[in-house]
């Protein structure tokens, strides 16, 4: 689960610091805190915010991508790059570029997604 600091979640959903800190002391949006007092809000939390139930949510998210030519078949590659920044901001992953760099497990994936073409 992503947690968020409080500026970083007030920059999330467009509005100033003291709105979330108002929202907290109307009880519209209650704000987390950490054993030490810290104060942060859930990813679970925005969803809320943003009306999605992810409970009751039987959605799928399907991708489809192709290339007219054997010679845009490297633009495959790109597209898979595209898709994992995509999901890594969907799912709140800050310094996504980073993270993908050093994900062992999507290298492999783009590594065999090379090999395979």
């Amino acid at each position: 689960m992503t947690n968020y600091k409080i500026k970083d979640f007030a920059e999330l959903l467009g509005v100033s610091v003291k709105t979330l800190q108002r929202w907290d002391r109307e009880g519209t949006l209650k704000v987390n805190r950490t054993p030490t007092d810290r104060r942060y809000y859930t990813y679970n939390q925005y969803l809320q915010f943003k009306g999605i139930d992810t409970e009751n949510d039987t959605r799928q998210i399907v991708i489809y991508a192709r290339v007219s030519t054997r010679d845009q078949k490297d633009d495959l590659q790109d597209i898979v790059s595209i898709l994992h920044v995509f999901s890594c901001r969907l799912y709140g992953l800050r310094k996504y570029k980073k993270q993908i760099e050093r994900d062992e497990e999507i290298a492999k994936e783009l590594q065999d997604g090379n090999q395979s073409n």
